[in-house]
């Protein structure tokens, strides 16, 4: 979505969403609004890793151009509705935990070795001053690392699967992300820490296990 003062891009498939927001001072006076193919997003971000300078973008009737270094992108546009995705983002989080993100990422990789290879779950066992991220299955057994947090708050467990956490781990280039909750079974937003620049926010839904 592209708004006269911003761009938001959003993405998702239902078990997550992940929301991005930049500032930008364009000039564009009306908002315009399209769904892309993941293809078309996979083959830009190669394009802006390779080119240089300014992106020029032109949207026509059912196509969208993208032009990076003088090489030129062209993509259909897909028709439909995108979900109403701003009710999915949760409101009343009011848990709070902050990660060194490279500790945590860490710490889910070694877990994740021994999730149930098809649920990939790992649980956050929640307590003051402390988060411990376990997971077991019935033919490795467990594995348990224990992450000392700031947090002061009521005692919880919730599950997520280990993949999801590790992609959004991956992308963000802060030192700090955090973790926000409401219990054990709303979705939890999770969002790097002083990140400059722009507004990314991504939502993901808990596991039963």
């Amino acid at each position: 979505m592209l708004k006269p003062d911003s761009l938001t891009l959003v993405a998702t498939d239902g078990h997550r969403l992940a929301l991005v927001e930049v500032k930008h001072d364009v000039g564009i006076t009306q908002e315009i609004g399209v769904i892309l193919p993941k293809k078309t997003l996979l083959e830009l971000g190669k394009l802006l890793a390779e080119g240089e300078g300014d992106i020029l973008f032109e949207s026509g009737e059912n196509h969208l151009f993208f032009e990076v270094g003088g090489r030129m992108l062209i993509s259909r546009m897909i028709d439909g509705q995108f979900p109403a995705y701003e009710r999915v983002i949760p409101k009343g989080n009011d848990k709070d935990i902050e990660f060194e993100r490279e500790r945590l990422t860490n710490a889910v990789k070694r877990v994740a070795l021994l999730s149930n290879e098809r649920s990939r779950a790992v649980k956050f066992e929640i307590e003051k001053g402390k988060v411990e991220v376990t997971s077991s299955s019935s033919e490795f057994g467990e594995a348990r690392e224990q992450i000392p947090v700031d947090y002061a708050g009521t005692a919880m467990t919730i599950s997520f699967n280990a993949q999801y956490v590790l992609d959004f781990l991956n992308v963000v280039e802060t030192d700090i992300v955090s973790l926000s909750l409401k219990d054990e079974v709303s979705q939890a937003v999770m969002k790097p820490v002083g990140a400059q620049g722009y507004d990314y926010t991504y939502v993901i839904m808990p596991m039963r296990i």
